[in-house]
């Protein structure tokens, strides 16, 4: 570090994982709904409801216009359900939008799409409480589920999110999600998302579920039909399959983590909290984090909010440091909404933010306290989701001890800043 350049050297870094599978999603959900026997359960003008979420899900529109082409081979009517909670400033227009974002319209699939946020109650669980679900969706003849199976970013368990989870909170809409957290707020929630998901799939027509894993290059590895009835049983093997895939970064302690952008096609916390190692309940911003859950970072700068997110900025307030244009594109009414509606007061505030990335890593940096910079563990990523390449101080390096998949490209070079005081890109 230079006597002019207050800011560590950065190494640009990679991991390398497997390589990804080639998929014929058209091929393979056709071969699937055939071997399952839910093709031949399909009767001619059957009216089925496909659910489709507000994730970042790699290939969603190329997988839901397969599946829509093996339903409507088969002789139904499909149309699809905004299977979101209270995402979209829990609006009918804003569900659409979000969908949009996502290369998913009527115009795009070739069927309507039914947002409407009314719900019915269609039972009880938990001593009592309210199971409510889409009244379009109960309109149809039957109801898939579309949805990644990953592990959830603001609890742990053996539950993530999935099909139960979109079952009960997607399909559930705004006062079906808010239910349901109000319920985990007390009784935890995958004890509550079971639950609730057995009194759906007791009392709801479900025809079925598309389960789709992930890898560590972020690219589907896993695309699985399940009949209703399994659907608990290959939910729980395949959240297996999704925790040992997630990518990671390789360092268990990080001065500060320096993160490109975040959004709700990232995750649903913004940033996943498996990555940053942060609980949306509350995190201690310690010079010197301890405790179980790794990587323990002591600051956390982000710098933009991706497009695909609508203004939604739910997760901010995971962070430490942000800059003004990405408080600047916030939607309050949609992150509040969410905030409000999940109970997860602390990820929707706003931490300080500065008017450029030069100003916020300097504060992030003077917030460490220390007296050499040059000894600082400092990390940059583009967001939580891909983890190949990176940037890191060279104090990360010791801190690998010869960690298998990673390694350098190239000598350190000083954090570059363009004119206006923003990183230039990676």
């Amino acid at each position: 570090m230079s006597p002019t350049n207050p800011f560590p050297k950065m190494l640009s870094m990679e991991q390398s994982y497997p390589p990804s599978p080639t998929l014929d999603f058209s091929a393979l959900l056709e071969q699937q709904f055939t071997q399952t026997g839910l093709r031949q359960q399909i009767k001619p003008g059957m009216k089925i409801a496909l659910g489709v979420g507000s994730r970042g899900i790699t290939n969603l529109k190329d997988i839901v216009k397969a599946t829509l082409g093996v339903l409507t081979r088969a002789g139904a009517r499909p149309f699809i359900i905004p299977a979101m909670g209270s995402h979209g400033g829990a609006t009918p227009q804003g569900q659409i939008e979000m969908l949009a974002g996502y290369g998913v319209t009527t115009e795009t699939m070739g069927v309507p799409i039914e947002s409407s946020m009314e719900v019915k109650k269609i039972g009880t669980a938990l001593d009592g409480r309210d199971v409510v679900f889409s009244v379009p969706a109960l309109a149809a003849d039957g109801i898939m589920v579309l949805n990644r199976v990953k592990p959830h970013t603001d609890f742990r368990g053996n539950l993530g999110s999935g099909i139960q989870k979109m079952l009960v909170i997607g399909f559930g809409k705004q006062v079906g999600a808010g239910n349901a957290h109000r319920a985990a707020a007390h009784l935890g929630y995958e004890p509550v998302l079971r639950a609730f998901a057995k009194t759906i799939l007791s009392g709801v027509p479900v025809f079925g579920a598309i389960a789709l894993v992930e890898d560590q290059h972020h690219q589907t590895a896993v695309v699985e039909v399940i009949r209703p009835e399994n659907i608990v049983q290959y939910e729980d093997l395949l959240f297996q399959k999704a925790q040992s895939l997630l990518a990671r970064l390789p360092f268990e302690d990080i001065d500060l983590l320096i993160i490109d952008r975040m959004g709700k096609d990232i995750s649903g916390s913004g940033m996943d909290t498996n990555v940053i190692g942060r609980d949306i309940t509350g995190y201690l911003s310690s010079l010197h984090p301890d405790g179980p859950i790794t990587p323990r970072i002591a600051r956390i700068f982000v710098r933009d909010l991706t497009p695909a997110s609508n203004g939604n900025g739910i997760g901010l307030g995971l962070a430490d440091f942000t800059t003004a244009r990405l408080v600047k594109a916030l939607n309050l009414q949609y992150t509040y909404m969410n905030g409000l509606t999940s109970l997860g007061l602390l990820p929707a505030k706003i931490p300080i933010y500065f008017d450029n990335d030069r100003e916020g890593v300097e504060a992030a940096l003077a917030s460490l306290a220390v007296t050499d910079r040059g000894d600082l563990r400092v990390v940059r990523i583009a967001d939580t989701l891909n983890l190949e390449r990176f940037q890191a101080s060279e104090p990360c390096l010791a801190a690998l001890n010869g960690r298998r998949g990673v390694k350098t490209a190239g000598k350190a070079q000083e954090m570059d800043f363009d004119a206006a005081g923003n990183l230039l890109p990676m």
